[in-house]
């Protein structure tokens, strides 16, 4: 436990005395117990029992609203015309405001209140959702018709093939008013400072709950309760998906839906559904978790062991072997929590030792390795958390709502197990350092593998009229003259696709179409048009796009994903172990948060831009917005696939090249210590003596 604060000569009244009276190492006879004391051992709020379910359910929350973003991204792609480096920088940018503090964290340590900042941290990332919620209700309402004037109703003749005397006049997306763009960049940078409150609120969470648990909960108990919590936090991101998928089924103006309706879909390529509802329904969910942590005291009673007499005694004779050994209480493992990093430094001394701590650690080659490995595996997850929604809604025509809840239901709990069995092999098997290495290089040799079918699971792109520089267009279709006497804008979008022969147009206009169909005598959620002189027989033809010829092939996709992220996440709990096998002693808490940290600085930030950067290179036709590239409308589905897909292959590759030089690098130190044995007989005595020593350090989970 962390030093005891607060003034001797504090009141019998005030609970913290009273806790502190319950602090003792023994529950000695003479000790006498007031009733103020009894009270607070029966209060749910002094039971680090029920700590562990508030903050499983907290941590639950906190990574479903912070999950929540990568499953919506394509919709406020469209909502907001952002690009996708654009939004690949908005998903990374939670992690500027940890990064910048979580490194302090492990300085304070218990020299806080830890349970009100947990609970401040959490009020701060509910008011960050419910700031991405504001753009919503600050922006007009959505309009998926651009060209319509604002007093007409969408899809009108606005889009149909009009004489060029009688046709509306185009709008102009090259220009707009100072009002319009400052709003724009007023809600983008609405955003960016949600996504930064939003890292800077979780920073306390997650390492106060962890230290809170280890100080007070049974050594006994410790692990299992940090293994709930882990557990229970683990399905945070998978109901994020999950909420996604409701929520995009709800068109994005629910609360102020135009008269009569809309005529769209979910699988119109204009539908933009309700991604605000989540991040507020998500804030709600981190607002309520986070009300407790405001009752819980600063300490409690440590808890008392529920075991009987014989692990007493085990205990006591575990005590006695290490106390025999020659440790130390300084030296004991206690101290390596984390709430124990450096209690007696200043912050100046703590600023000035951290660097030499850093550079120590990162001149050892396995850490090193290890944590490269990990930035290539983080930098692989991160890609394909943000865009892997927007890649299949745009590979496979689904819609967001589905593809949300195929990740949601097939990789995140692949994932999950993957690290189960990881740390089921780790502890069953007794695994050491060069077992651990050999383990994560099989899988990530596995994943590797898997994802090799992945380049070729996917369709080109179907023809498109209205857009030039496509590839392998047809020479003669944009050359028909069937659109001569009409007036296409060049900046609508409101495709349409002729079924018979997979092409699809722009515009009704684009395909010479010049009357509506009425939707009295049809569906209402569809619209077709009609007298399509582009079109064989005049049509009718429906709006929207064109499906995918490879939509049978989504679910083959999936399994293969899910697959390489169970492999992958293998490699979780073993590469974790060499890192603590491979620090020092004293240096193992402060070495994991240096792990994190570049996680953070080298992987989860750079890794969405640098995915959305590569999508965008793809694009075959841009939207226009005040002048402005704005989202893209139609990629390249081949390049698209093969970038996509080589971002992720190259990073496994990087990973598997990290887990052999590991695995080379332990073989080379076996083999010369066992020379060094056999060599000289004089240094043969000195393993003997250190390996007793050395073997619970190798095997112990």
């Amino acid at each position: 436990m962390g030093p005891r604060i607060g003034p001797v000569d504090v009141e019998p009244q005030v609970p913290d005395k009273d806790n502190k009276a319950m602090m003792g190492t023994g529950d000695t006879p003479g000790d006498k117990v007031s009733p103020d004391s009894q009270n607070l051992r029966t209060s749910v709020f002094h039971s680090i029992k029920f700590f562990v379910l508030c903050h499983s359910l907290l941590q639950l929350a906190q990574l479903m609203i912070s999950g929540y973003l990568k499953s919506s991204i394509s919709t406020v792609e469209k909502r907001f015309g952002l690009s996708s480096q654009t939004s690949g920088l908005l998903a990374a940018f939670n992690e500027v405001g940890n990064t910048a503090l979580i490194v302090f964290v492990s300085y304070f340590g218990s020299r806080v209140h830890r349970p009100r900042l947990i609970g401040c941290g959490a009020i701060l990332v509910a008011l960050a959702g419910l700031l991405m919620t504001l753009p919503h209700f600050i922006s007009e309402p959505y309009r998926y018709d651009h060209t319509s004037p604002a007093d007409m109703s969408q899809d009108s003749e606005a889009s149909l093939c009009l004489p060029t005397t009688s046709a509306p006049a185009p709008s102009n997306g090259s220009s707009c008013s100072s009002y319009t763009e400052a709003r724009h960049l007023a809600v983008v940078g609405m955003m960016f400072t949600a996504q930064t409150l939003l890292g800077v609120g979780s920073v306390p969470i997650q390492p106060f709950g962890i230290s809170y648990i280890d100080d007070f909960a049974h050594d006994n108990n410790s692990p299992l309760y940090l293994g709930i919590l882990f557990a229970a936090t683990m399905m945070g991101p998978g109901m994020a998906y999950g909420l996604g998928g409701l929520m995009l089924r709800l068109y994005v103006d629910i609360d102020r839906m135009p008269e009569g309706g809309i005529s769209l879909t979910s699988k119109d390529p204009r539908w933009v559904g309700a991604w605000w509802l989540g991040f507020l329904i998500s804030a709600v969910a981190v607002a309520l978790a986070a009300t407790p942590y405001f009752f819980f005291p600063r300490e409690m009673a440590k808890e008392k062991d529920e075991l009987h007499f014989r692990r007493r005694v085990l205990a006591v004779v575990s005590k006695g072997e290490d106390s025999s050994s020659g440790q130390t209480p300084e030296e004991s493992p206690k101290k390596d929590g984390p709430a124990q990093i450096a209690p007696d430094l200043t912050v100046i001394q703590f600023i000035k030792v951290f660097p030499k701590v850093l550079l120590r650690t990162l001149r050892h080659p396995i850490f090193l390795l290890v944590v490269l490995s990990q930035v290539c595996l983080s930098s692989m997850v991160a890609g394909m958390a943000t865009f892997l929604p927007k890649f299949l809604e745009r590979q496979f025509s689904v819609t967001a709502s589905y593809a949300n809840m195929l990740i949601g239901c097939l990789s995140i709990p692949s994932a999950i197990l993957g690290i189960i069995v990881g740390g089921i092999l780790v502890k069953r098997l007794h695994l050491g350092p060069m077992h651990c290495s050999a383990l994560c290089l099989l899988g990530a040799l596995s994943c590797l593998l898997l994802s090799l079918p992945l380049f070729f699971m996917g369709c080109s792109t179907h023809q498109i009229i209205g857009i030039s520089h496509q590839p392998r267009a047809q020479p003669g279709l944009e050359l028909l003259g069937c659109t001569k006497p009409c007036s296409c804008p060049s900046d609508d979008f409101n495709p349409v696709c002729d079924p018979s022969t997979r092409v699809e147009y722009l515009t009704p206009c684009h395909a010479g179409c010049t009357q509506r169909a009425g939707t009295e005598a049809l569906d209402k959620s569809k619209v077709f048009y009609t007298n399509c002189t582009c079109v064989e027989g005049g049509g009718p033809v429906p709006a929207g796009s064109c499906d995918s010829a490879c939509s049978h092939l989504v679910l083959p996709f999936m399994l293969l994903v899910s697959l390489s992220a169970a492999m992958s996440s293998v490699t979780h709990t073993p590469s974790f172990m060499l890192i603590l096998r491979g620090v020092k002693k004293e240096d193992k808490t402060l070495a994991v948060g240096i792990q994190f940290m570049l996680l953070r600085v080298l992987a989860w930030m750079p890794s969405p831009v640098i995915h959305g950067s590569a999508i965008d290179t793809t694009c075959m036709h841009w939207a226009q917005s005040c002048g402005r590239r704005a989202v893209c409308r139609y990629y390249d589905h081949d390049l698209f696939r093969n970038r996509f897909i080589g971002l992720q292959f190259f990073f496994k590759t990087g990973t598997l090249a990290c887990f052999a030089l590991i695995l080379a690098i332990l073989r080379q130190q076996d083999k010369e210590e066992r020379t060094k044995v056999v060599t000289c007989p004089g240094l043969q005595q000195q393993p003997l003596v250190s390996e007793p020593e050395k073997k619970p350090e190798d095997s112990r989970v």
